[in-house]
């Protein structure tokens, strides 16, 4: 790509590929269990063993079996796959054409702060990851760190293969996005679809989107 200020895009999936509806999976993980439902999420993202299962260091099973166990849950483990997957709303954010059009000119990558049971419900429902083949998926769970740790970064830069400064990530949390940029890297806050494409035509302007 000549001249090219770009050479790889990394994205975020939470919020940015796929929309995210707590709602949804709070709904179904609030069964049986005295806790409010609106204090049921932050009740999860606060226990002392959340950062071991985003970063893979605890099972899907005994992470179900911790939590329900914590919360005082009767959900079985299919139960509780299913309910936990249903945070994840089955439309994406972004149309494929998207990444048709980028995959043409730059390499594409993953980056998430993610767990192996969402993995593996969107590895199997969502068809825009036939544009991130393995090992372009960057998952926390899979490299046992989590954004804005420099090393989930690291890792997505030496898998595309690409300087820092020919790349760019975007993600909709600003605390990722600046520590993107500490790193070198362009970076994209999200917003919306129209905003993503003005934003990375900005930085490359050879872009057709």
């Amino acid at each position: 790509m000549p001249n090219a200020r770009l050479r790889s895009a990394i994205f975020d999936i939470g919020r940015v590929l796929v929309k995210l509806d707590l709602a949804r999976a709070i709904e179904g993980l609030s069964q049986g269990i005295s806790l409010p439902p609106e204090e049921l999420w932050s009740a999860i993202q606060k226990d002392p063993r959340w950062h071991d299962w985003q970063e893979g260091r605890i099972s899907p099973h005994d992470w179900h079996l911790h939590i329900t166990k914590r919360l005082g849950s009767p959900l079985k483990f299919d139960e509780f796959r299913a309910a936990w997957n249903r945070t994840l709303d089955p439309v994406p954010l972004q149309s494929d054409d998207l990444f048709q059009t980028l995959s043409k000119k730059l390499k594409l990558a993953l980056l998430s702060n993610t767990d192996p049971i969402h993995v593996a419900h969107l590895e199997s429902n969502f068809a825009f990851f036939e544009f991130f083949p393995p090992p372009t998926r960057i998952y926390s769970c899979s490299v046992r760190a989590s954004k804005p740790s420099p090393v989930i970064f690291q890792a997505a830069l030496k898998v595309v293969k690409t300087p820092a400064a020919q790349a760019v990530f975007v993600d909709d949390i600003l605390e990722y996005v600046e520590a993107a940029r500490s790193l070198g890297l362009n970076a994209i806050q999200y917003l919306n679809p129209a905003q993503l494409r003005a934003d990375l035509r900005a930085l490359e302007p050879t872009l057709e989107l």
